[in-house]
């Protein structure tokens, strides 16, 4: 990222992230705070606090802006969480929602309840995203025997609320006085339809493919104020330093909707937003924020500890495997075809239905060839080909999306794409992209730009992913799967930059969102110097228990390492959602019963072959060491690098994660307390599968931060000297202070080790020490084989 970031705010020096649910709740995380205050970070990082759907774990399904969540402990419980950081000098930071809220159960959202009573005269009806010209909006929650399913609609004893099993649903004021059910659901502003309509037909915009969060339109000023009030009373109130927004791709105009934030809660909130960014891609300019979520740091931190070395042989036997090479672009444009052509077909229709409403669009249409067209066959072949442009242009777009006239080029790339892929469709793009830029704020626009960002995301990070799987550490969100690593000169570049022109932004390792946790990349990136050892060993383990999906095999297996030891349980609840998110042989909207049945009896059976899992542990077990040596160096680099680092929760520990679910699981917080009193009684710990090791570098850095802040400003790449100078990554944030980490342990390990490698140091100074271990560094160019000689990473400061 380049740029000016707006008047910077008083930031954080390290946040910790906590998932809030009736399972963690206000009152537990009082109890945390004296552990996350010796831990070192200077903030809690709550996720989102208002009311949500009964027993969420994460919270982005909202059902009420106007009330924080009973379950999480009230309003009286968030008051004393405030005080209690307040007491500790801790700093509050908040994730908000803007964009959807959750309508799942209907009754528990005042506003969506009162728009299926009242439709198009609720006084709710502007704030959500609703086709109302399309007729009753469409409900797609019955199973997928709609005729059969319509047969079991029920009244209340009272009349006034249709019900569906556990669903309930108001009857419009004077429709129920009389009729049968389904005569009664007949009267409704709304219709009840098979779920497997949604996709398709569905008549409302929501959050990506999913019906049960419906869209908000927070563009309108008395949207944006019912739904941010009470977040807005808490920050006036002083009880919120900072907010991340989710999601502001969905937004129908990021920009505007963050400088009205902005000038809600004042120049000096610190102000981040979830925006995922392609490589080389920059926040837009006009955005008062101080930064992203951390995703591009992600890909940057994890990427140089991966062997580029390895991404031949791995390349080779992907293709060997799965029968066929495929570019991951190719793979890419497929997968977005195809959830623009199914699971995401109802917006890719309603933006065809605004480009066949606009008149330079429909005069600008080339005619059909008079052989393929009659009177009666015209508008359906134009319609069919403004579809099929549309898709194709949203599926061509670089990045996530364009925010005209920000962004422009990005529009222009996906017009070039689409008319290379479709050269039939060229008057089609040419008068839509004429169309948008005529007016940038217009209907189309803004449909097409929205909608964009939801192809990437379903297309790419919930589709491609999950079916790309040469390396599947590099198959992140933000990430880049065909780049097989990151080499230390564009890491350096990337910190520096992030120093220059984003000093305030946030990085991090591990998210609710991260489709394995930082840990389980770190082990799998040894596998980049190993590939040999690697292919040998799953050719002989996929054909002793093969699945229905070679690509998926190749997935399986990586994971299972990766996050071994792991039950069996655990694995087959992963394995079941990557299979449907690949939607190869099975998915979420077509299961395979068959398939289904022998993806989720494939764990167990692997688990309970005695011989292969003790391969899989003498394996593992020649990874874990240097996967830990990777772990100690990403978390150091991250926190003593530029940006506000991240810790989410219970990843001060090696923590073996895959995607959520999997990821919000309860923390051991007892064994996290205890394992910090020990350091604190001067434990130096061995790095072993305690995590202690982690733990000891995660707290020496956030200290430091905290504490001594003046000597993390700046950035210089510190280059080792000697044979093994390649296995150190190095930088000085100050003339007083310099963090380095070993990259490739195995290739170290390999050639013998440091040798005669030195690590010259800033200033020449000779007055050095390391935080972690506590040892003086000797020299003003020390060996790295000193340095590092009780850990695989160092934190070197001088005193104040």
């Amino acid at each position: 990222m380049t740029g000016s970031a707006p008047h910077r705010p008083a930031v954080p020096s390290a946040t910790y992230r906590l998932q809030f649910s009736q399972d963690t709740t206000f009152a537990d995380a009082v109890q945390l705070l004296p552990y996350l205050d010796a831990l070192g970070v200077g903030a809690l990082y709550a996720s989102p606090l208002l009311e949500s759907g009964a027993g969420s774990n994460h919270g982005y399904d909202v059902v009420d802006p106007t009330r924080v969540s009973a379950e999480r402990g009230g309003e009286e419980g968030r008051r004393a969480l405030v005080a209690a950081v307040r007491e500790r000098g801790l700093q509050f930071v908040l994730d908000i929602v803007p964009n959807h809220v959750g309508v799942e159960g209907a009754k528990a959202n005042p506003w969506w309840w009162d728009v299926l009573a009242h439709g198009r005269s609720s006084q709710y009806a502007s704030y959500f995203d609703i086709d109302w010209d399309a007729g009753p909006v469409l409900l797609p929650i019955l199973d997928a025997d709609e005729e059969r399913a319509l047969k079991e609609l029920a009244l209340s004893d009272d009349r006034s609320e249709l019900r569906y099993y556990e669903h309930a649903f108001p009857v419009a004021p004077g429709t129920g006085d009389a009729g049968s059910a389904q005569e009664v659901h007949e009267r409704q502003h709304y219709r009840l339809v098979s779920w497997k309509r949604g996709a398709a037909e569905l008549t409302y915009r929501r959050f990506f493919d999913v019906s049960t969060l419906a869209a908000l339109r927070v563009e309108i000023p008395e949207v944006f104020e019912a739904t941010h009030r009470e977040v807005l009373r808490w920050v006036d109130a002083g009880e919120v330093d900072g907010i991340r927004v989710d999601h502001p791709d969905g937004l129908s105009d990021p920009g505007g909707y963050t400088r009205r934030l902005r000038a809600a809660i004042g120049p000096d909130r610190w102000l981040l937003v979830e925006k995922i960014l392609g490589i080389g891609e920059e926040l837009p300019s006009s955005w008062p924020v101080n930064g992203t979520s951390g995703y591009e740091a992600l890909r940057e931190i994890q990427g140089v500890f991966v062997d580029p070395g390895g991404g031949g042989l791995l390349t080779q036997f992907t293709a060997e495997h799965v029968g066929h090479k495929e570019s991951l672009h190719a793979a890419e444009h497929a997968a977005r075809r195809e959830v623009a052509d199914t699971i995401l077909a109802a917006e890719v229709r309603r933006i065809a239905e605004a480009c066949l409403s606009e008149p330079s669009i429909s005069t600008a249409l080339v005619p059909v060839p008079e052989a393929a067209q009659s009177t009666d066959e015209e508008p359906g072949e134009t319609a069919d080909r403004v579809r099929t442009a549309v898709a194709e242009l949203l599926c061509a777009f670089p990045v996530y999306r364009s925010y005209l006239p920000e962004g422009r080029s990005a529009l222009e790339t996906a017009v070039s794409v689409a008319r290379t892929h479709r050269p039939d469709l060229d008057d089609v793009l040419r008068a839509i992209r004429s169309a948008m830029l005529a007016e940038p704020q217009g209907l189309l626009a803004t449909r097409v730009q929205q909608t964009s960002g939801m192809v990437m995301a379903k297309g790419v990070e919930d589709t491609t992913f999950y079916r790309w799987n040469r390396f599947v550490a590099l198959n992140e969100v933000g990430g880049d799967p065909s780049r097989f690593g990151v080499s230390p000169t564009e890491f350096h570049r990337a910190m520096a930059a992030r120093e220059a022109s984003w000093p305030a932004t946030m990085t991090t390792l591990s998210t609710h969102d991260t489709k394995r946790s930082e840990d389980v990349r770190a082990r799998l990136a040894v596998i980049a110097e190993i590939p040999g050892e690697w292919i040998e060993r799953m050719r002989h383990w996929a054909a002793a228990h093969p699945l229905p999906d070679r690509s998926l095999e190749l997935l399986a297996w990586q994971n299972l390492v990766g996050a071994w030891p792991i039950s069996a349980e655990r694995f087959a609840g992963y394995l079941s959602k990557a299979s449907k998110e690949a939607k190869l042989v099975t998915s979420h909207v077509e299961p395979v019963a068959e398939v289904d049945e022998a993806i989720a009896a494939w764990s167990e059976q692997v688990l309970a072959d005695s011989e292969l899992v003790a391969e899989i542990e003498e394996f593992v077990a020649r990874i874990s060491a240097p996967g830990w040596s990777n772990s100690l160096g990403q978390k150091l680099l991250q926190i003593a690098g530029p940006g506000v680092p991240d810790v989410y929760q219970g990843t001060e520990l090696f923590e073996y994660s895959l995607v959520d679910p999997d990821n919000r699981r309860p923390v051991d917080w007892a064994q996290r307390r205890q394992l910090l009193a020990g350091l604190d009684e001067g434990q130096l710990p061995d790095v072993d599968a305690s995590g202690a090791a982690k733990l000891l570098v995660t707290a020496s850095a956030l200290r430091l931060r905290r504490y001594r802040p003046e000597v993390f400003t700046g950035y210089r790449p510190i280059h080792a000297e000697g044979p093994a100078a390649d296995h150190a990554i190095a930088f000085a944030r100050s003339a007083s202070l310099v963090a380095v980490a070993t990259r490739l342990p195995l290739g170290l390990a390999a050639r013998g080790g440091w040798d005669d490698t030195v690590l010259p140091l800033p200033e020449g100074a000779t007055d050095w020490y390391d935080v972690i271990s506590g040892a003086a560094v000797d020299g003003s160019a020390p060996s790295l084989a000193g340095v590092l000689e009780r850990y695989p990473v160092a934190l070197l400061v001088r005193p104040a």
